[in-house]
């Protein structure tokens, strides 16, 4: 593809994705709109969707990691994780409810997330960076979504729709990094009462930390480093699972705590008034 038709390719990426939003449809595969390989312009895409909602009054207030098994990497035929956009109306407060047909089609999984007490502005970010710059660590839920039908994603898909994001819910009690050790956390979630995935600090990269080593020296690279007050969702600390209506979600993150998210049922029908006696 030349350079010329990048810009407009981007920009039709981006509203056919913010169609699928905004109307609730998702829309077949974007790869095949651009050139092979495809991942600069995915992230152009990116861009170019987050600020438009940054001026329709939505703030930026963080970062998500994804792709961050190193199975999920070999599917999508990738040797490195992503990254997305987290915004100030992804936020659902720990024991929320999800209203109806918010998301399109959405999965959930637990991760620790990190927020930051200074900028890391370097693109060579040390792990002892990271450290002094993060001022504490939550439990976290992400509920991860697709514009794409089917979840039919290859690299290039995910990255142009935001790092497949969706909402993410944070726990409520602050715990430092001296008082817990996120490469040995163990993660249990259940859904209903049951558990459907679990895992551990280690599954995630080795370590979250190793995941924030990587955002940080990524997006300073790019000349848009993480600053103090970000909110960073390291990545999944184990697989993924489907979410439905009327669904009630719970996570444990040893260290770390829990956090808890659940999804409405169904809108019923409104019945015809003419109907009633």
């Amino acid at each position: 593809m030349s350079t010329t038709s990048v810009p407009d390719a981007v920009h039709k990426v981006a509203s056919i994705l913010a169609e699928a939003e905004r109307t609730g449809i998702p829309c077949t595969p974007i790869r095949d709109q651009f050139a092979e390989g495809g991942l600069a312009d995915a992230y152009a895409v990116q861009r170019v969707s987050i600020q438009h909602r940054v001026a329709q009054g939505r703030r930026v207030v963080g970062r998500k990691i994804g792709l961050t098994s190193l199975a999920v990497q070999r599917q999508l035929g990738v040797d490195q994780p992503d990254f997305g956009a987290l915004l100030s109306d992804m936020a659902v407060p720990d024991g929320g409810v999800v209203p109806a047909g918010r998301l399109l089609q959405p999965k959930i999984e637990a991760e620790a997330a990190l927020v930051l007490g200074a900028d890391l502005p370097h693109a060579e970010t040390t792990v002892a960076d990271v450290l002094r710059a993060v001022d504490f660590a939550l439990p976290a839920l992400e509920i991860v979504d697709s514009r794409i039908a089917d979840w039919d994603i290859s690299i290039v898909d995910t990255v142009a729709d935001n790092a497949s994001s969706g909402l993410f819910v944070l726990g409520g009690a602050p715990v430092p990094l001296t008082s817990v050790d996120l490469r040995s956390v163990g993660m249990t979630l259940t859904r209903n009462g049951e558990k459907v995935s679990e895992g551990s600090g280690s599954d995630c990269l080795g370590g979250p930390l190793n995941a924030a080593v990587w955002l940080a020296s990524t997006l300073a690279a790019m000349g848009d480093p993480l600053r103090a007050g970000d909110i960073v969702l390291t990545g999944a600390l184990g697989p993924m699972v489907p979410a439905a209506p009327d669904d009630a979600f719970e996570t444990h993150i040893s260290g770390l705590g829990s956090v808890r998210v659940g999804f409405a049922p169904h809108t019923s029908a409104i019945p015809d008034q003419g109907d009633t006696q």
